[in-house]
């Protein structure tokens, strides 16, 4: 088969929220010898996230809308109709679904069009789910035998999925990336006296530890002059706003309200902007009391580590992948608020170390996390499958 006709059509639930750029770098630099669409429920973003090929449930006449959301409704069918539909407009060859819990709803149109099935997990779906849900246990075990391939972000995301009940032959690891070659690699700089300023950019989810990041800070402030700048806020997720108060309890506590800027959800070019006025970024992930982990690592410390800015992170699935302690950053236990103000002081007094940190830092990024490299191993991915 000529590779100039390989179709693919990705599903997902929404293109796309502001928190997932990585999945637009993932889906538009695919090479011009796969032919991408995307189909999906609903839009949001599109100002920030065009894309061509794209088309939307929401969008769609509505006889189908209706008719999908009542089949689904009822139980008569739990994937989109509309996938079907449009794989077949486009003769597709692979369904790429993005999230376990779709790619397992995707099941019966992959079977009834007689195609290939990649899925991809990202993290809520290998360890929040399966825990806060037990029946996706029973649903994974159905996905795993009926897939073809499971792409996850590390070696710790692959061995949890393998613990759900997958052939271990079938997963492949496969990292996330990002357009290295769009992100300036920026030395930063800072002497003693300096005001020392940190960046935290995350949703406000108990998996993104924030609160232990701000404690860290509470003692340092005391070393040097500190100045703190948050990037991300609360969703509709209410476990998202009992976190935000944590947040802002801490930030209460530790006596770090007058030195903190909290600038709420912000685009991805505001978070560049704002790192390259920075002198470091933290982000010491953790597993939450409901079970729910990166899975992977968040793709922040790819964008971050590509600038050149000194980063403290933690010992949490697959972000030790992604930067590698004493290397090209450094690494806290898990929760350890005492460990990160280590890390932190480390970086004060070893100023001198920050420059081969972080250009190890970002060779680790183009080397492993480059978005064209990895488009083109998704497209040889695909290519095995047909």
């Amino acid at each position: 088969m000529s590779t100039n006709n390989l179709t693919v059509v990705h599903s997902l639930p929404v293109w796309l929220p502001r928190t997932s750029p990585w999945l637009y770098d993932q889906v538009r630099f695919l090479s011009p010898e796969v032919d991408s669409f995307v189909l999906c429920e609903q839009t949001a973003n599109l100002d920030q996230f065009p894309f061509n090929q794209l088309y939307s449930l929401s969008n769609a006449p509505l006889w189908r809308y209706y008719q999908d959301l009542g089949l689904r409704k009822l139980g008569f069918r739990r994937h989109l109709g509309y996938l079907t539909a449009i794989a077949k407009k486009h003769r597709a060859h692979v369904i790429h679904s993005h999230w376990g819990n779709v790619a397992w709803a995707d099941i019966p149109a992959v079977k009834a069009l007689n195609l290939r099935h990649v899925v991809t997990f990202y993290g809520k779906d290998v360890n929040f789910l399966p825990v806060s849900q037990p029946i996706w246990r029973d649903r994974y075990r159905e996905l795993f035998e009926h897939i073809d391939c499971v792409l996850c972000e590390g070696s710790f995301m692959a061995k949890c999925i393998e613990e759900l009940g997958c052939d271990r032959t079938k997963i492949r690891v496969h990292h996330l990336g990002v357009d290295i070659d769009a992100i300036q690699y920026q030395e930063r700089k800072w002497s003693q006296g300096e005001t020392l300023r940190v960046l935290i950019a995350a949703s406000f989810r108990e998996k993104k530890g924030i609160p232990y990041a701000l404690e860290a800070l509470g003692r340092l402030q005391n070393e040097v002059p500190l100045e703190i700048t948050i990037i991300g806020d609360s969703s509709e997720d209410a476990r998202s706003h009992v976190e935000k108060e944590k947040i802002l309890e801490s930030l209460k506590r530790n006596n770090l309200v007058n030195k903190t800027r909290m600038l709420g959800y912000q685009t991805h070019a505001v978070l560049f902007e704002e790192s390259y006025r920075h002198h470091v970024f933290i982000s010491p992930s953790v597993t939450a009391a409901d079970g729910d982990t990166e899975g992977g690592a968040p793709v922040a410390l790819i964008d971050m580590a590509a600038t050149g800015i000194p980063i403290i992170s933690s010992l949490h699935c697959d972000i030790p992948s992604v930067i590698k302690h004493a290397e090209t950053g450094l690494l806290a236990v898990e929760r350890d608020s005492d460990e990160l103000y280590q890390h932190m002081h480390y970086l004060i007094t070893h100023p001198e170390r920050w420059k081969d940190m972080t250009l190890a830092g970002r060779r680790h990024m183009e080397k492993e996390y480059d978005t064209h490299q990895q488009a083109m191993r998704l497209r040889k991915i695909y290519q095995e499958l047909i």
